[in-house]
Formats: structure tokens, sequence, C-alpha cells
């Protein structure tokens, strides 16, 4: 039973990978298998169905986001925190990751399974690992959900804005969402209960 849950978490990373590269919308069993080195017929007998397969890439994605705020060593102040936290969910391996989650969310929006479970409990543990390095910082722990569902909420806007022209390589576009990340490291340091409006 050992070996089978340890293939099973194999082929977990590796569909997470080809997800990552390759998005949740028309994904089908057959190139993923391909692309993994085994069979859609052996990815079934590790995974349920289709939808186990999905909630478990969601998951998975999911954790490496989580793991890598959770690996963030405090920082000096809430804002400094906010920072830090932008720097780490722009880094390219984590990108994917977040692009993933909006994509699930979209598609959880209209009640698709295994999506809208999945993503809901997702952002309960992301929003958990965010506000602990948040309070981390020095942020008030009676002040921290509402300080992270902001900065939660703004970071998702800036990632979904990013492939749609304000990326990488326009310069007045990334010193315009260098301003605005730093304006919210201000906002959200003032909700945490430190600096003043």
């Amino acid at each position: 039973m050992a070996r089978e849950t340890s293939r099973r978490e194999e082929l977990a990373q590796a569909a997470t990978d080809y997800v990552l590269q390759h998005g949740l919308i028309g994904l089908s069993l057959r190139p993923l298998a391909a692309a993994i080195g085994t069979s859609d017929r052996m990815v079934l007998y590790h995974f349920d169905d289709k939808d186990d397969l999905v909630a478990t890439v969601l998951r998975v994605s999911n954790d490496r986001s989580v793991a890598a705020i959770r690996a963030l060593p405090p920082a000096r102040d809430v804002r400094e925190a906010v920072l830090q936290l932008w720097q780490t969910v722009t880094r390219p391996e984590l990108v994917g990751c977040q692009r993933m989650y909006v994509e699930a969310a979209a598609l959880g929006l209209f009640g698709r399974e295994p999506y809208a479970g999945v993503v809901g409990a997702a952002n309960d543990v992301w929003m958990s690992a965010v506000a602990d390095h948040l309070v981390a910082s020095g942020a008030s722990r009676r002040r921290a959900a509402r300080a992270t569902t902001l900065l939660d909420s703004a970071f998702s806007g800036f990632l979904l804005d990013s492939p749609f022209g304000d990326g990488e390589g326009d310069g007045e576009a990334d010193t315009t969402k260098r301003q605005a990340v730093r304006d919210l490291a201000d906002a959200v340091a003032v909700v945490a209960g430190q600096g003043s409006a």
C-alpha cells in the first residue's frame, strides 16, 4: 500500500507540473498520461476518476504556494511582509500556481465540481498562511483576517491583469504595478494596526 501511495504522489506531482504548463480547461487524460510517462489506465488506477485527479492537482498546487509562504521568515513589519509576499507569489515557480487557482476559481463560480469545493478549501488554507505571516510580522491577530482579505483580493487582481499587457517588459506598467504594490502594503499595514491613514 505504501508503494501505491508513493506512486500516486509521484503521479500527482508530475500531473501538477503538466497542468501548470497546459492549464485545466480542456485537460485530457491521454495527453497528460503520455507526458508524465504512463497510461490513462494507470492514472485511473491511482485516482478514482478525472475529478479526483483534478482535485489532487489543485491541492498539490496550493500546497506548493502555501509551503513557500510558510517558509518565509517574519518581516520587520506588516508593510515589508506584504512586499515579501508579493515577491514570493510572483516567483516564476509560483505564478503558475496562482494562475491555476484563478482558473479553478472561475470554473468553481459556476458551481462546477471538483473546482468549487477544492477552491474553497484551498482558499481557507492559503488565507490562514498569509494571516499567520502578517501576524508574525507584527499585525494584530484581531485585524489579520481583514488585512489578509484586502491583500488577497488585490494580489488576485494584480495577477489576473498581468497577462493582459501590464506585465514584465513594459517599463511604465512595471513601475505603476510596483507603486500599486507599495500602496497596497501601506494600506494593509494600516488595516493590520500598524501605521496611520
